[in-house]
This record gives structure tokens, sequence and C-alpha cells, in this order.
């Protein structure tokens, strides 16, 4: 079951149609547009892709944009722990959804053989993920496992994890 889904998600990365502004964007798919195909095919990352609407516009702006980043990408089922579903993710306030969001985001393309070799990653929202045989440890103490690797976007990397990481106690 992993190796379809991850065969499919790299399918999918590699012909994805651009949907933001060229004048904006690298050309081919971005990190945005991968996630969006992905679900589409999926149905993974409702909540995420709801959250990234929800957040402060800069959010989508960056993961649209030019620059290279890694993004930790929950899905339902980890936003799920903790009660949140396209629903109703909204209603966080706007600056904490931000805050966590870009949390899950670190500059700079990181596969995966980067990502094992790191004891720690320094994520947007300031602060570091740490990193321990695939299992990401947030601030809080709380653990991720890293499930789907090595998603490819134009303007960086998808690496699907079970669990939402947060840079502090909502």
């Amino acid at each position: 079951m992993k190796k379809v889904l991850i065969s499919t998600i790299l399918a999918l990365a590699l012909v994805i149609p651009l949907t933001v502004p060229v004048a904006a964007a690298p050309p081919g798919p971005t990190v945005v547009d991968v996630a969006i195909a992905v679900n589409e095919e999926t149905g993974l990352f409702n909540t995420l892709i709801a959250a990234v609407l929800a957040a402060d516009p800069a959010v989508m702006k960056t993961l649209s944009g030019n620059g290279q980043f890694t993004v930790f990408a929950p899905t339902d089922d980890a936003f799920a722990k903790l009660g949140l579903n396209p629903g109703n993710i909204g209603t966080l306030p706007q600056d904490v959804l931000t805050d966590i969001l870009l949390y899950h985001v670190a500059r700079g393309r990181r596969d995966s053989t980067d990502i094992v070799s790191s004891d720690r990653i320094r994520m947007l929202k300031g602060g570091f993920l740490f990193q321990d045989g695939g299992v990401l440890t947030d601030n809080l103490g709380r653990e991720a496992n890293i499930i789907v690797t090595d998603v490819p976007a134009a303007n960086g990397i998808i690496h699907a994890i079970d669990a939402v990481v947060l840079p502090y106690a909502p």
C-alpha cells in the first residue's frame, strides 16, 4: 500500500499543471500544486489545504513562490488527533494557524537523506524540529513520524508526517 501511494504521489508530481501565476512561481508545479494534486488523488490533505487557505496569505505566497522549501505535510489523520478537520480548522486564530503551518516548513530543498542525517532542522516559524531515525520531535516533545518521503515540487520537496508538530501550546 505504501509503495503504491508513493508511486502515485511521485507520478502526480511530475504531471501536475501549474496553477499559480507564472511570474510568481518557478517553472513546474509548486509545493501547493503538488499537495492539491496528491489530495485530489488520495484525499489525505483536505485539512492541510483548508489550513493554508485560512492562514495568513503570506503562507500561500511563500509556498507558491520561487524559494526552495522542505514541507512536512501532516495528513488529515494527523490533524484529527488534535480534533481538527477542514470544517473547523479556520476557527483557530489566524496568527496561531500561521505559526503552526510555518513550523512545518524549512528553508532549502532537503531530501530524506538530508533529513535523516540532521539532528535538528530550523523551521521558518523559528525554533527547531529535532530528528532521530525519521521521527521528528517538536518544541513540546511531541513526535511525528515521516511516513512518505521525497515528493518533488519545482520549489521544494514534501515529506508527509503522521502528527501535527507545534511550535508552542495553542
